[in-house]
């Protein structure tokens, strides 16, 4: 008996219990056919391990800590198959562990992506619509419900966005971006969802995996595009492996508590120092996000995987990166083309916060100013927060002298020459980390329009925030929750539900059906997707562009001046040419532009020329 018992408590230390594999699952006939699939288990790498399938295993890999085995398969000219993996100690069988390689959809590697001729529509989940109460509070998370608290968990989730698709796609937005919805198990404000305890699993007070590949499809069946907000800086403080790392460097950490300096002009400050370089790059976000390493070859693979699995899974339109440019600029670089190299059409932006043209361009894909450094970030497309500055300032500036309202606008597009594919900037005047632009201009509708004239007719990908359609405000000054309240009508219960129009109030109505006539209008326009631009240097507070191509042209106007003003269009002439008369886009007026054009105050004219 005492033999017996004494069989069983060496046999519960040396055979391990496998926890976690990561990816969970894979596809057959990737581009890059070496996966590494990750066993987390206790003492696992203890353990010699096989595969069957005839699959060749070309690398194992162990680290320091003995509950994780990094094992490297070649799945060249493998067919979706499921197989087993043979875990042995003195050559006897431990214990097995099947694994799939799934089939890809068809075409799947030649997905189309986002692109100028579409529109983006920005929601934050817990704040859009609450389409299941039965999953606002979860026992496996520690926060709970409380809509009562601005900065909890409001019970938004993704049978909300499902229920409410038909509003988006009515107010003209051809793509969602929707800020992250894998889990965040911090203990409060966790409903932004960026600091991640499990990169593979959808929050479950959002709902489940399999609800998220639904939203997906629900998506593609309108011929909308999901676009998905991914970190590659950094996890949350409750991510399952910082209980128990990997490696030492799975994080960088240091031996007091670091922040970022948030200096991001270090990548390329060639007389930056080296403290200041690591401090940057290194350094913690926030004390609740740990800084993740890309460095390490391990995290990197991780981390590329982690984003491959998501595009495959949820059939994916395109990624939005968080903190782009604080991680190491050579490893996401590599992460970024690993990704492309799968998938050639993909689209991906970069938060990018840089307030200068040159360095914004540095990390476009094929920058000329990267190219000076031997630096190509591969990344497609870049945030254009020059623009959302501007956006969120000129339309309060009455004074049209140098430097000044609308002359901002015209030195900002006089750039443009920097940027390898100026058509593919993700434009916005917004986000969820701005200012609101409704309460920059005290709900003046009319500046809203300008503001979203603009954006609509300009090269680049315009991005709109969820609930400014309808006039929704708030100022950051107060605190994040304030630019991200809960979304009218998404409750039982709301007594203002603009959602509808019949539940939208009459000032509501203005901003739904203003917003909703441009971007619908815009959907067929190439001339303001992928056409070329003339400018004109403002004169008196009123900027004139034009963008044309072989199909059409349209004239844009703004009269940023309080007063009403008279233009007289003989100076256009290049770009009117034989044109008599303009369509106004929004109300369907036609307007003679041969000679001079009325102006309202605090105005934008878009005019389709015929």
């Amino acid at each position: 008996m005492k033999k017996l018992l004494l069989f069983f408590l060496i046999s519960s230390t040396m055979f391990a219990q496998i926890d976690k594999i990561e990816p969970p699952f894979w596809y057959a006939g990737m581009h890059n056919p070496e996966l590494q699939i990750m066993f987390y288990g206790k003492n696992i790498s203890k353990f010699q391990v096989s595969v069957s399938n005839s699959i060749h295993i070309t690398n194992v890999q162990r680290t320091e800590n003995p509950n994780y085995l990094f094992v490297t398969i070649n799945t060249k000219n493998v067919p979706a198959t499921d197989c087993i993996f043979t875990f042995k100690t003195n050559n006897k069988v431990a214990f097995t562990q099947n694994y799939s390689l799934k089939k890809r959809r068809e075409n799947s590697a030649k997905r189309q992506s986002y692109d100028s001729s579409d529109m983006m529509y920005l929601l934050m989940p817990d704040r859009f619509s609450n389409g299941n109460p039965n999953n606002d509070s979860d026992a496996t998370t520690t926060e709970k419900f409380n809509r009562e608290s601005p900065d909890g968990r409001h019970g938004g989730d993704i049978q909300g966005i499902i229920n409410h698709l038909e509003y988006i796609q009515e107010l003209g937005a051809t793509t969602i971006w929707s800020t992250p919805l894998c889990e965040d198990n911090d203990a409060h404000h966790s409903y932004h969802t960026y600091g991640q305890s499990d990169v593979y699993k959808i929050d479950p007070r959002y709902g489940t995996n399999e609800d998220y590949v639904r939203l997906s499809e629900e998506i593609h069946k309108k011929k909308m595009k999901l676009v998905l907000d991914y970190v590659t800086n950094h996890w949350g403080l409750q991510h399952w492996m910082m209980k128990d790392l990997p490696t030492h460097d799975w994080i960088n950490q240091f031996e007091n508590y670091t922040q970022t300096n948030h200096k991001r002009t270090l990548v390329h400050d060639i007389n930056a120092s080296k403290i200041d370089t690591k401090t940057c790059f290194d350094g913690w976000f926030v004390p609740s996000m740990p800084d993740l390493n890309q460095r390490n070859p391990l995290v990197l693979n991780y981390l590329t995987q982690n984003a491959i699995w998501w595009i495959e899974y949820a059939n994916l339109d395109g990624f939005r990166v968080d903190t782009y440019n604080y991680a190491d600029p050579s490893a996401i670089a590599q992460w970024t083309k690993s990704i492309t190299d799968e998938y050639p059409n993909f689209n991906i932006v970069g938060e990018i916060s840089m307030r200068d043209q040159a360095q914004l361009s540095y990390w476009q894909k094929d920058s000329p100013i990267g190219k000076i450094q031997n630096f190509n970030s591969y990344l497609p497309s870049v945030m254009d927060f020059i623009l959302s500055d501007d956006l969120l300032s000129i339309f309060n500036e009455d004074d049209g002298s140098w430097g000044k309202g609308m002359e901002k606008i015209y030195d900002n597009f006089a750039n443009d020459f920097l940027y390898p594919n100026v058509n593919n900037l993700l434009i916005f005047a917004e986000n969820h980390d701005t200012q609101r632009v409704n309460h920059v201009y005290n709900n003046d509708i009319r500046k809203y329009k300008m503001a979203m004239g603009l954006l609509a007719t300009v090269r680049g990908i315009p991005q709109i925030y969820y609930g400014s359609e309808i006039g929704m405000a708030g100022n950051k000054d107060n605190g994040d929750a304030d630019i991200r309240h809960d979304f009218p009508g998404g409750w039982e219960g709301d007594t203002n539900n603009a959602f509808t129009k019949e539940g939208r109030t009459e000032i509501q109505n203005e901003y739904f059906d203003f917003t909703s006539k441009l971007f619908n209008w815009r959907k067929n326009k190439s001339a303001v997707h992928f056409g070329k631009m003339t400018h004109y240097i403002p004169e008196n507070n009123i900027y004139v562009y034009f963008r044309y191509d072989t199909l059409g042209s349209v004239m844009v106007v703004f009269n940023n001046s309080k007063e009403s003003q008279t233009l007289k269009t003989n100076r256009f002439q290049e770009n009117i040419g034989t044109y008599k008369t303009g369509k106004d886009v929004i109300t369907d007026k036609i307007i003679d532009v041969t000679n001079e054009i009325s102006l309202d105050p605090k105005s934008v004219l878009i005019l389709e020329l015929k």
